[in-house]
Formats: C-alpha cells, structure tokens, sequence
C-alpha cells in the first residue's frame, strides 16, 4: 500500500446529523489522514465547491460523499453541476444513499457518479461499507492531485 504524504479532504454531503456521526465514526478507525467538510444540503455543497459566501476560504475536496435526498438542491442535481463543470468533474463522487432503487442507481450512474453505494442500517456494517471505500478509494485508488 502507497503512503499517502498529505491530509485527504472530505467533502461529506449529508443532511441526517445521525449519519454524519456514523460516517465520521467509522472513518476515524482509520490510519489514513483525512479532514471532513460537511454539508447539510445541496446548496450548501455547491457553494463549498465553488467557494462562495461562508465557504470562500474552502478547500477542493479529494472526494465527494453524496447522499440523495437533500434539501434545497437533491443529490442528483448536485452530482450533475459537479459533473459538468471542467474545474469539478474529476472529483470522485460516491453516491451514499439509504435508497436501493434501480431508478435511482441507474441515475447516479447516468449523471456519472464514480459509485453508489447504499447506506447499512447498523454501525458494524456501516464500519464495514467505510472500511471498504477507504480501501479502495483511499488506498487503491489515485486520486486527482493526491501523490
């Protein structure tokens, strides 16, 4: 396994605080560096990425978690400006989503999220599902910009 030499940003895209907690939890298991943003909606994310008001001093992500049902602005609608914007679109994002629907996988798919995963219902497997995209997406994974 690579060393990664610097702190990887977060960007976490989650409006349920129980699950900002859980994600957080189970991402602190972890040996690898890493700082978490997070965003309580889709208008706030977009306006972490493009710097805009309270987040003018915010840094580009190295990796989007991005839940669908969100106020203001949905996940897909989010997930779409990133993927169409030269200066975003290389930002993984990982779709983390309660729903399992077809509809909704294949749409994630269809806007270009890098992957959709769906959100465990208790800790242990919640610690699972994170150990598993820190793995490959931390470790395995080069990222944009990362050594």
């Amino acid at each position: 396994m690579d060393y990664i030499p610097r702190t990887l940003e977060v960007l976490l895209v989650e409006d349920n605080e129980g699950d900002v907690r859980l994600i957080k939890e189970a991402f602190n298991e972890s040996k690898i560096d890493k700082t978490f943003a997070v965003a309580k909606d889709g208008e706030e994310a977009l306006n972490y990425l493009y710097r805009k008001g309270q987040h003018s001093g915010s840094t580009r992500p190295d990796i989007i978690l991005l839940d669908i049902n969100l106020p203001k602005k949905n996940g897909f609608e989010v997930l779409n400006s990133i993927k169409n914007d030269p200066d975003l679109k290389r930002i993984p994002v990982i779709m983390l989503s309660s729903s399992s629907s077809e509809d909704h996988i294949a749409k994630s798919y269809d806007l270009n999220a890098n992957c959709y995963v769906t959100k465990p219902v208790d800790f242990d497997e919640y610690t699972q599902v994170v150990k598993t995209i820190e793995d490959f997406w931390f470790q395995m994974v080069k990222l944009p910009g990362v050594a």
